[in-house]
């Protein structure tokens, strides 16, 4: 056979060329932005009246954004100075959209919904498209994520403008553009005014640049910026200064240290990974400073004052948003097996249904002031005395003064409105006990058993005259509270009001 003959026998037995795979192309930006926008949203809308109940911050919202603005300013005079500018957002959506519930915890909603956006686009832009994706995605499953996007407080709104200041930040160091600088220090101070403590993130800001070791150009416009957003602070702060009683309330962090600590951990694990892609701010370098730095210097702070709250630095969880996104995407890029990843998300969704559940119901929060005066107006007869013990918990009856109209509060000198208050001004001591002793059935409002009250001669006088003079005749227990009513020893067969229990016992009603 002739090697022409074999030619083609040969050119049959060569095997063909095997096709490369091409990578599948990741989420689009668009994607990226709706798709956390949307779990949000939806996260946010389930279950967002909580069985029509409101704790008592949002109760302080409430009252304070249904007063004029003029009043909300003269109230921030002597307290809560560090939220009359969101009080004054809120009294312009209730004037557009009503007071209900749903207009108090809708902003929170769309806020961290913003947020959640903002998340995937620094994901986007400092790993890449899946990284992005999951990242906000990761955002909004996070329970504190969850808790503060159904609440009528400031802390949504100024965790998305952190978001959004740090996104301007990542996209200013490359352009160098003035206007991006303005951006950047016009969010991050709105932040701040919006509560101070948003002025933490900057300092994370400054470690990134430092870290980074990005050009001398871009350090100076980021003083400059920060040097201004510092100085549109000060007064503020400055001014709020006075009013550092009304954080009396909190106490050394005691155990949440440990959570702070857990969340470092596994923030520093996760940055071990090549995590990102290649420019002037890597995502580990972003991230790991607003994750550790802001709550680890208010620690430092409660060592000399306690001040440590985890909501005041509720944006510290973009960091872990992003690490957790990034290492993610990398597990993914690894090919490892699909069984494991099957396994780990399964792991996580059933750590994060269960406090996501709890916080959907009124149990998720300390107080449920609708439950509470609710409560007193079934225990409380028209013409009724009632008292609170002590005065501060005035306003957990506030949301509804139909609940109180039929009592006679026994120790208001001066309304909340007119006194410019939260929860108004009382009588001297003396006179609170010749009040109380003009009545014959009184309903008192007092904080659960074993809970810490502040003491003052007032508070003194309420309870030295009801020990002496007055006989409980029944308690219902609130969540948050304690609703009893008390009656004169001469009265021996005092007729018991709705909602109370018989002498001597304990309704045990918890909502």
């Amino acid at each position: 056979m002739s090697l022409d003959e074999r030619g083609p026998a040969v050119a049959r037995t060569v095997p063909s060329p095997v096709p490369v795979p091409r990578p599948t192309p990741g989420p689009t930006r668009s994607v990226v932005v709706i798709a956390p926008l949307s779990l949000t949203i939806a996260l946010g809308l389930w279950g967002i009246r909580r069985d029509n109940s409101m704790w008592g911050d949002e109760a302080v919202t409430y009252q304070l954004a249904h007063r004029g603005l003029s009043q909300i300013w003269r109230t921030a005079q002597h307290v809560d100075l560090v939220h009359a500018l969101y009080y004054a957002v809120m009294h312009e959506i209730f004037a557009l959209f009503g007071g209900g519930l749903l207009t108090l915890r809708l902003p929170s909603v769309l806020a961290m919904s913003v947020a959640a956006a903002g998340v995937g686009l620094l994901g986007f832009r400092l790993a890449g498209p899946r990284a992005g994706l999951l990242a906000g995605l990761v955002f909004p499953l996070l329970p504190q994520i969850q808790r503060y996007a159904q609440e009528g407080r400031s802390y949504a709104m100024v965790c998305a403008l952190v978001t959004w200041a740090t996104y301007a930040l990542v996209v200013s160091v490359p352009h160098r553009a003035r206007w991006r600088w303005a951006v950047y220090g016009s969010t991050m101070l709105l932040a701040c005014l919006l509560h101070e403590f948003a002025v933490l993130a900057l300092v994370a800001h400054g470690v990134t640049l430092v870290a980074s070791r990005v050009p001398r150009p871009v350090l100076r416009a980021w003083s400059v910026t920060a040097a201004g957003v510092v100085a549109g602070l000060l007064p503020l702060a400055i001014r709020s200064a006075g009013q550092s009683g009304q954080v009396s309330w909190i106490d050394w962090p005691g155990t949440r240290p440990l959570g702070v600590l857990a969340m470092a951990v596994v923030g520093v694990a996760c940055a071990r990974a090549p995590l990102g892609v290649k420019g002037p701010v890597r995502l580990s370098v972003l991230a790991l400073p607003i994750l550790v730095l802001p709550s680890l210097l208010l620690l430092v702070v409660s060592l000399v004052k306690p001040l440590f709250v985890d909501r005041y630095v509720l944006y510290s969880s973009i960091g872990i948003a992003l690490l957790l996104g990034a290492w993610m995407d990398h597990f993914h890029r690894l090919r490892r097996s699909s069984r494991n990843a099957w396994i780990a998300a399964v792991a996580v969704l059933a750590v994060l249904v269960p406090p996501s559940l709890s916080l959907r119901t009124p149990q998720g929060r300390s107080t449920d002031v609708i439950a509470i005066g609710a409560t007193v107006r079934k225990a409380g007869r028209p013409g009724d005395g009632l008292l609170y013990l002590s005065g501060q918990h005035r306003i957990w009856t506030a949301a509804n003064p139909e609940d109180t109209r039929l009592l006679t509060d026994l120790a208001l000198a001066q309304d909340p409105v007119s006194s410019n208050t939260l929860a108004g001004v009382e009588r001297p001591a003396q006179d609170i006990a010749a009040q109380m002793l003009e009545f014959d059935r009184i309903v008192a409002v007092r904080a659960p058993a074993g809970a810490h009250s502040p003491t003052n001669p007032q508070v003194e006088a309420k309870t030295s005259t009801l020990r002496r003079y007055f006989r409980e005749y029944g308690t219902t227990h609130v969540l948050g509270a304690r609703v009893t009513v008390y009656v004169r020893d001469q009265d021996p067969s005092p007729k018991a009001g709705p909602g109370s229990s018989s002498p001597g016992e304990s309704s045990g009603v918890m909502r």
